[in-house]
């Protein structure tokens, strides 16, 4: 069963995050270890979503879906952007790049989820991440 969480694109609304994310890993009894990296990742890709995808307009949405499908939690965060280029993005962990502010997000939903696909030109981000 899909379960879904809709807003305007505002990083007020990461409270609403994080409790629906609580809330589906307590329904999928999901262990504490898994859940720190759904939580980081989710939060990062809704940040995304919200400032580059959205440009912070309050009237784009973002959804974010969770299900469970082949032993993992699938969660899905789309924006109402145009999308960007995921396969050119910049290396947070060069030294030229540790010290910019932005460039983190993607890298760090790369090494938190199992399996990360960006769809719709990279406007929708779908993490798989298996349970233990």
């Amino acid at each position: 069963m899909k379960t879904s969480l809709s807003f305007g694109s505002n990083l007020e609304k990461i409270s609403s995050v994080e409790k629906f994310i609580d809330s589906v890993c307590t329904e999928y009894n999901i262990s504490e270890e898994v859940y720190g990296n759904i939580l980081i990742a989710t939060i990062e890709a809704v940040k995304n979503a919200v400032v580059y995808g959205n440009k912070n307009d309050t009237a784009k949405p973002v959804t974010v879906t969770a299900y469970i499908a082949d032993d993992e939690l699938v969660v899905v965060v789309k924006d109402s952007g145009e999308g960007f280029d995921y396969e050119n993005l910049p290396d947070p962990t060069l030294p030229e790049n540790i010290e910019k502010d932005s460039g983190r997000g993607v890298f760090l939903i790369k090494n938190l989820a199992d399996k990360v696909e960006f769809l719709d030109n990279g406007s929708r981000i779908k993490m798989g991440f298996k349970l233990l």
